[in-house]
C-alpha cells in the first residue's frame, strides 16, 4: 500500500500543537540546587560554620571572617567542579541522536525522532526501538519487548488493525519498547510526555547508582576522617594539659584547632574531584567517538584482558562493494568504490552491455527485491546514502549501477521470511506480474542446499555434483582474496505460506563483495598486545575469508574454531580450547554468549562487540559490551555500557586507553592528598609531643594556617591531577587488577612521603627557632612556607609513578601550573599583605625561601632517584 504521510503545513501545525517528541529531563540540576547541595552533603561546611560563630563569640571577628572566606571558597570550588560534571554529562546525552524514517510527501525520510509528531507515518524494523506511541498500519512477522513497560521480558505479538475498531493490546506499539522480530509501517498517535512511557517516566525519580570507585573512594575518605579526628582530639588533649591554662578564651582557640585538624583530615574534595575526572574522562571519550551509556564502566575499561570483536564494519570498514558476480560459470568484474553509483561492468577486461544481459539483470532484480536496505540519492550525482546493513548495501549500489532499482519493479511483497544469524539467508515472495516469485539471497553453503536447479544462459538445469565444484571453486577463489560472498536463487511459487517455500531454487549466481580492514587497525593490534589485551575476531563470515583477513591485518596466530564445532564442545572444553583460539569463524550469537562465559571462567575482564538484536545476551554478560552507532541495532544500544559512533575497533582502544588514565589520576590525587593530610596531623602531633623537650610553642601550626594549606596547596594541586591526559606509556603497561584504589605498596609510598613532608617541615621550624632565634611568629611562617613548597613538590611527584620530574616538562600537566602560581600568589599574600595580622604570619627573608625552596627540591630528588631505581631493579608493584 503507498502511504503519501503529512505534509509540511500538517507537520508544523502539529508540532505547534503537541511540541516535540522528548521525554523531559526531570532531574535537571539547577545553578541553586548545586549551592544547596555543596552546603547540605559538606560536613567541612558545618564544622567550619561552627568555628565561625564560636570566633565572633569570643571576639576574634577576623578569625572569622577569614573562615567565612574559606567557606566561601569550599563552596565555590565545589560548584564549579560539580558545574562542569554536569555539562560534561548533558553533553555526553546528545552526542547520539535517535534516527527515525517517516514518510512524508510520499517520499521516505530519515529525521530525528525529536522531530516527529503526531500523525506521522514511520517505518519500523527488527531490532529498532519505538520512539513513539503508534497505530499499526502493515506489519510482518512483529514481535515486540515490552519489558520497558511491563517488566515481562517475554515477546509480544502485534498486529495490523484490520478494522476502525482499535485495540490498544494487539494494534498499538509503545515508545521505549523494542521490535524484536518483523518490521512494520505505523502512524503516530502520542509522542514525548503524553505517551504510556512518557506518563511513567514522568512518576519515576531514578537515581544513580554508587559506582564501585566512588565506593573506594568515600571508604577512603571515611577512615581518614576518622583518623582525623582522634588526632585533633588527642592534639588538643595534649595541649590542654601541657598549657593548663583554663580560660575560655585558651578553651575556645583549641576547640578551633580541633575543628580545623579535622577540616585538614578530611578529604571532603575526593568525591567531587572523582565525578569531574569521571565525567570529563567521558565527555574526551565522546569526542574519540566512544560514548559511554553507563559511567561504571569506565573503572573496568582499563582491567580489560580480551577484546572479542566483530569483524564486519569494526576491525573492517563497513563500506562493503561488490568486485566480482558469478553468473552462468562465468567471472564478471565491476569497477566503483563505496557508495558512489557509478561503475562499469567487464569481462576479460571488456565492458559489456548490462541491457543484452538477462541473467545478470536477474541477479540484479533479485539484489533490490530480497532486500531490506534503503537507498537515497544525494543531488544529481550518482552519489547514494545508505540506511542498512553494508551487506545489503553493496547489493543495491551494484544494481544502481545497472539502473536497477526495486520502486522501478512493479511489484507487492506478499511474505517475506527475515535474514537472521542462524538462517543465515533471506527470502522475499513478490507478486510480480499476476506472477508469484520468490527471491532468495544468503550463506553460499546454506543456499545452495536449498536449489535443486541452476539456470545458465541456455536454460535452466537440475544442479549437478560439477556445478556445485565450479561454484565452490569460485567460492574458495574469492575468500583467499579476503572477499564475502553471497549467493542468490529465485523460483516462481503458487504457495503463499511460508512452509514449503524454500525449496528448489533456481540458483543464479554469486556476488564477491569486499569490506577492506581499516587503515588504523594493524596499529590497534600492536597497541593491545603491548598493553597485554588478547583480540579475538569473531565473524559470521567462513573460515578462509577470516583467516585471511586475519593475516592481512597481522592479528596474532592461534587456533581457528568454527560455529559447528562449537555445537559439539561442551562448556568445559570451551573454557579450555578459548584460551588459544584467535579467530571464530561462522559464529552465531549464542555461541559469543558461551565465548563470552568460558573467557570469564578463565579470569578474563572481557570487552564484547555487538551489533545485533540477538548479540544483547552476550553484551550483557561481557564485562564491557560494546554496541556499534552507525550500523547497529536500538536493542543492542539498550543493553550496550559503550557504542561506538564510528564503529571502529581503534575507538576501543582509545576508551580502554581513557578508562586507564582515569584510573591511574584517581590514584594519584587520593595518595597525594593522603601523604599531606598525614603530613600535617604528623606536624601538629609531633610538635605538640616535641614542645616541652625543645620549647616550642603550641600549636606548632595555628588554625588558619590549616585552613589556608588544606585548600591552597592540598585541594588546588589535587583536582589538577584528576586531569592528567593519557601518558604515552600508559598503553605498554599490563591489564590492572581487580586491586583496591590503594594498595599495600602505595600505602608505603603516602606514608614515606608523608614522613618526610613532615620531618622537613619539623626541621625547618628546628633551624628556625631554635638555631636561628627567630621569633614564634616569623619560625611558623618559615615552617608554612616549606610545607606549602613540599606539599606542591608532592602534587609534581604523584604527576607520574613511572616518569621523574626534572627531565619532564611541568607542562605536561598545564592546570597543576597555573595551579602552582596561584598556591604561590595567596602565598604571597598571606605574608606579606595585610592579610598577615590574621593568619598571624611574617614576612619572610631570602635565605628562608631559599631553604623551602631547597627542602622541596630534595624531596623532588629523591622520588625521582626511587622512580629510576625502580625501573630497573622493580623493588615495588603498584598492584600489590
Amino acid at each position: 500500500m503507498k502511504y503519501n504521510g503529512l505534509g509540511k503545513k500538517e507537520v508544523d501545525k502539529n508540532r505547534k500543537k503537541y511540541g516535540y517528541n522528548e521525554i523531559r529531563d526531570i532531574k535537571k540540576i539547577s545553578v541553586l540546587k548545586i549551592i544547596l547541595r555543596q552546603v547540605r552533603s559538606n560536613l567541612i561546611l558545618y564544622l567550619l560554620i561552627a568555628a565561625t560563630v564560636i570566633s565572633f563569640f569570643v571576639g576574634e571577628a577576623l578569625t572569622a571572617y577569614v573562615i567565612i572566606a574559606v567557606i566561601l571558597l569550599v563552596v565555590t570550588i565545589g560548584f564549579f567542579q560539580e558545574y562542569k560534571a554536569e555539562k560534561a554529562i548533558n553533553a555526553l546525552k546528545e552526542m547520539i541522536v535517535p534516527i527515525s524514517i517517516v514518510i512524508r510527501n510520499g517520499k521516505e525520510e530519515e529525521i530525528s525522532s525529536k522531530e516527529i509528531v503526531p500523525g506521522d507515518t514511520i517505518i519500523l524494523r527488527n531490532g529498532e526501538k519505538i520512539p513513539a506511541d503508534c497505530i499499526i498500519l502493515e506489519e510482518r512477522d512483529l514481535m515486540l519487548n515490552e519489558s520497558i513497560l511491563t517488566g515481562e521480558s517475554r515477546e509480544v505479538k502485534k498486529f495490523a488493525v484490520r478494522s476502525e475498531e482499535i485495540y490498544e493490546d494487539k494494534n498499538t506499539i509503545f515508545a521505549g519498547s523494542f521490535i524484536t522480530n518483523g518490521k512494520c509501517i505505523a502512524k503516530v498517535i502520542r509522542i514525548g510526555m503524553e505517551t504510556k512511557f512518557g506518563k511513567i517516566a514522568g512518576l519515576i525519580s531514578t537515581a544513580e547508582k554508587e559506582l564501585l570507585l566512588q565506593k573506594k573512594v568515600n571508604k577512603i575518605s571515611k577512615t581518614m576522617a576518622i583518623v582525623g579526628i582522634i588526632i585533633s582530639i588527642i592534639t588538643g588533649a595534649i595541649i590542654l594539659i601541657q598549657t593548663q591554662d583554663q580560660s575560655s578564651e585558651h578553651l575556645v582557640g583549641i576547640l578551633i584547632l580541633v575543628i580545623a585538624i579535622t577540616v585538614s583530615s578530611f578529604p571532603e574534595g575526593f568525591p567531587v574531584v572523582l565525578i569531574t575526572a569521571l565525567s570529563l574522562g567521558a565527555y574526551r571519550m565522546a569526542k574519540k567517538n566512544a560514548i559511554v551509556n553507563r559511567m561504571s564502566i569506565i573503572e573496568t575499561l582499563g582491567e580489560t584482558t580480551v577484546i572479542c570483536s566483530d569483524k564486519t564494519g569494526t576491525i573492517t570498514k563497513g563500506e562493503m562493494t561488490v568486485r566480482k558476480i558469478y553468473s552462468n560459470h562465468e567471472n564478471y568484474s565491476v569497477s566503483g568504490v563505496g557508495y558512489g553509483g557509478r561503475g562499469d561492468f567487464t569481462q576479460d577486461g571488456k565492458k559489456i552491455e548490462i541491457g543484452r544481459e538477462a541473467l545478470l539483470n536477474k541477479i540484479f532484480r533479485t539484489a533490490v527485491l530480497c532486500n531490506d536496505a534503503r537507498i537515497i540519492r544525494k543531488g544529481e550525482d550518482k552519489i547514494y546514502y545508505i540506511n542498512g546493513s553494508p551487506t545489503e548495501a553493496a547489493l543495491l549500489i551494484m544494481s544502481a549501477k545497472a539502473n536497477v532499482f526495486s520502486e522501478d519493479i512493479s511489484h507487492d511483497v506478499l511474505e517475506e521470511i527475515p535474514f537472521s544469524s542462524e538462517r543465515k539467508m533471506m527470502s522475499v515472495l513478490c507478486k510480480e506480474k499476476n506472477e508469484k516469485t520468490l527471491h532468495a539471497k544468503g550463506a553460499l553453503q546454506v543456499l545452495m542446499d536449498k536449489c535443486s536447479f541452476i539456470e545458465r544462459v541456455d536454460g535452466i538445469f537440475r544442479i549437478t555434483e560439477r556445478d556445485k565444484k565450479r561454484i565452490l571453486k569460485f567460492e574458495e577463489d574469492m575468500t583467499s582474496k579476503t572477499l564475502r560472498v553471497v549467493a542468490l536463487a529465485y523460483k516462481k511459487s503458487k504457495e503463499d505460506k511460508k512452509d514449503g517455500l524454500e525449496k528448489n531454487l533456481i540458483f543464479l549466481g554469486m556476488v564477491a563483495m569486499e569490506d577492506p580492514p581499516r587503515e588504523e587497525i594493524t596499529e590497534a593490534l600492536l597497541l593491545c598486545k603491548k598493553a597485554g589485551i588478547t583480540v579475538k575476531m569473531i565473524t559470521g563470515d567462513d573460515k578462509k575469508t577470516a583467516i585471511a583477513i586475519a593475516k592481512e591485518i597481522g592479528l596474532s596466530k592461534g587456533e581457528v574454531v568454527e560455529g559447528f564445532e562449537l555445537d559439539k564442545m561442551s562448556d568445559k572444553d570451551l573454557v579450555k580450547i578459548v584460551r588459544g583460539a584467535v579467530i571464530f569463524a561462522r559464529v552465531r550469537p549464542e555461541h559469543k554468549l558461551r565465548i563470552v562465559k568460558a573467557l570469564k571462567e578463565n579470569g578474563e575482564i572481557v570487552t564484547m562487540t555487538g551489533d545485533g538484536v540477538n548479540d544483547a545476551p552476550a553484551l550483557k554478560e561481557a564485562h564491557i559490551g560494546v554496541a556499534m552507532g552507525k550500523n547497529g541495532t536500538d536493542v543492542s544500544r539498550s543493553v550496550a555500557d559503550l557504542t561506538l559512533k564510528d564503529d571502529n575497533f581503534a575507538t576501543i582502544v582509545d576508551a580502554i586507553k581513557e578508562g586507564r588514565t582515569i584510573f591511574n589520576n584517581a590514584r594519584k590525587f587520593v595518595s597525594y592528598q593522603l601523604s599531606c593530610n598525614y603530613a600535617e596531623l604528623a606536624i601538629l602531633l609531633v610538635g605538640v609531643v616535641l614542645a616541652p623537650i625543645l620549647g616550642w610553642p603550641v600549636p606548632l601550626l595555628l588554625a588558619l594556617h590549616i585552613l589556608f594549606m588544606n585548600l591552597v596547596t592540598d585541594d588546588l594541586p589535587a583536582i589538577t591531577i584528576g586531569f592528567n591526559s593519557s601518558s604515552k606509556d600508559i598503553m605498554e603497561e599490563k591489564p590492572r587488577k581487580k586491586s583496591e584504589l590503594i594498595t599495600k605498596n602505595f600505602i608505603k609510598i603516602i606514608a614515606f612521603n608523608g614522613a618526610l613532608m613532615a620531618i622537613f617541615t619539623l626541621l625547618t621550624f628546628y633551624i628556625t627557632y631554635n638555631l636561628m632565634g627567630e621569633n614564634v611568629s616569623y619560625a611558623r611562617t618559615s615552617a608554612l612556607a616549606a610545607l606549602i613548597g613540599l606539599e606542591i613538590a608532592g602534587a609534581f611527584n604523584f604527576r607520574s609513578f613511572r616518569k621523574g620530574v626534572l627531565n619532564r616538562s611541568p607542562f605536561v600537566n598545564k592546570f597543576l601550573v597555573y595551579a602552582t602560581i596561584i598556591s604561590f600568589i595567596a602565598t604571597i599574600a598571606i605574608f606579606y599583605t595585610p592579610l598577615n595580622v590574621a593568619f598571624e604570619t611574617s614576612p619572610l627573608h631570602l635565605n628562608n625561601w631559599l631553604v623551602a625552596i631547597g627542602v622541596s627540591l630534595v624531596l623532588i630528588v629523591i622520588f625521582d632517584a626511587m622512580k629510576y631505581y625502580n625501573q630497573r631493579k622493580k623493588f615495588w608493584d603498584y598492584e600489590q
